[in-house]
């Protein structure tokens, strides 16, 4: 007889009676899609995954904590078969097959009248990849498919033709610290379906190599000002894109409101009613150390961390940071664009009470291919900044948890 590839669809069970047998980890894999697809599910099982058991406390699902009994499958529309019990699960397999309820089994396949495929969604779309017979079905060889097809449509890599998202608006997104790879998946694809990208000089500039031609790319710093300040002028060159029916993303480096203006972008964007998304970022702050085997938290060592904009100097009258306060936290603190005020941040936190020997790191384009890390004290950390030639970016952290892991230039 043929072998014949089976049939996909998709099921609506919304409301509907779904039977799951056994609460191991193949259900607590598996429930989780189903309590999505607003199933009325029934677990039979005597036992069940901490997990599963939760999920029962919670009212998501029915719990009858009994080993299967003939009769459990009535009033199902689909089942999951997935106890330890070989014989009982053939048992429940052949009610099924008598009451035309479809059935999966995790412990045979080919015995069963359904199987689960691997699946994925991204931006409302779902994935389902299946393999075309029992033969040979490798649930890795499926699950990655899946995650090539998922990772495509959600960093715009995969575009249906003729069907490329675009929404008239701004995404202020979020680039992270500067490796490309670690700007979020949501970032990633909203750059694919731009028109327009106003980029920062510490975004991640090896993104913008990837746009298509067609895509207008700004570089912020470059934006004539006339009569405008920096920042005014970018805020109309975003309400400008916007207004043309473009799809403009400003991509801005670490996240967009950690120093980085972003509420001043999003009210000008309002004022102008023009809609805006905000996509976070993971932000230099705390990723910069940890690239540079830094934890801003250990226990033990540091149960809080600080951060703090070092780009106007302590005696400024501009700066707004309680700088004896920060000289009497125990914890870590990190300061973003500092490193010409370097000097001074240490003289005050010393004079406040800061202990002089207290660690210093100094992270250079952290997460980038130039990353370097030079440490020092708050005693000597201004000279070090000298002789080292440490330029911006550099993220500055202050505290034990530089001692944690040693700098690259120590043995």
């Amino acid at each position: 007889m043929a072998e014949h590839p089976a049939y996909p669809v998709g099921l609506r069970l919304t409301g509907r009676r779904v039977v799951v047998l056994g609460g191991g980890q193949v259900a607590q894999r598996r429930l989780p899609a189903l309590i999505a697809a607003g199933a009325d599910i029934l677990l039979v099982s005597p036992e069940a995954t901490p997990s599963v058991e939760a999920m029962a406390d919670a009212g998501e699902i029915t719990w009858l904590r009994r080993p299967y009994a003939e009769g459990d499958l009535s009033g199902a529309w689909y089942a999951l078969i997935a106890t330890s019990d070989p014989v009982a699960n053939a048992t429940a397999s052949a009610e099924g097959e008598a009451h035309r309820v479809w059935c999966v089994r995790s412990d045979d396949a080919d015995q069963a009248t359904a199987w689960t495929p691997a699946t994925g969604t991204s931006e409302g779309v779902t994935v389902a990849v299946l393999t075309t017979s029992a033969r040979g079905r490798d649930p890795r060889h499926t699950a990655a498919i899946r995650d090539a097809v998922v990772a495509g449509l959600s960093d715009g890599t995969l575009v249906a033709p003729h069907h490329r998202t675009r929404t008239p608006g701004v995404a202020l997104v979020g680039g992270g610290p500067g490796d490309p790879d670690l700007i979020t998946v949501r970032g990633r694809r909203l750059l694919a379906e731009a028109d327009v990208v106003i980029a920062d000089r510490l975004g991640p500039r090896d993104l913008l190599a990837e746009l298509p031609p067609h895509v207008e790319v700004i570089d912020a710093a470059k934006i004539p000002y006339g009569r405008y300040m920096a920042q005014e002028a970018i805020n109309n060159a975003l309400v400008e894109h916007a207004k043309q029916g473009k799809s403009v993303v400003r991509l801005k480096g670490g996240d967009p409101f950690v120093f980085g203006r972003g509420m001043e972008e999003v009210q000008a964007l309002a004022e102008a009613g023009i809609p805006c998304t905000v996509v976070p970022g993971i932000s230099s702050s705390i990723s910069v150390p940890a690239a540079a085997g830094i934890p801003v938290t250990h226990r033990g060592v540091a149960h809080e961390f600080t951060v703090v904009s070092g780009h106007v100097a302590p005696d400024d009258a501009r700066s707004l940071v309680d700088w004896p306060a920060m000289a009497r936290l125990k914890g870590t603190l990190v300061v973003l664009m500092g490193v010409d005020k370097i000097g001074k941040i240490a003289e005050t936190l010393i004079a406040h009470g800061k202990a002089p020997e207290t660690p210093v790191a100094l992270v250079q384009e952290g997460t980038t291919a130039a990353q370097r890390r030079v440490d020092a004290t708050l005693a000597t950390v201004a000279e070090t900044v000298r002789a080292e030639a440490v330029k911006p970016p550099a993220v500055i952290v202050i505290g034990a948890v530089v001692d944690e892991t040693p700098s690259p230039e120590q043995p």
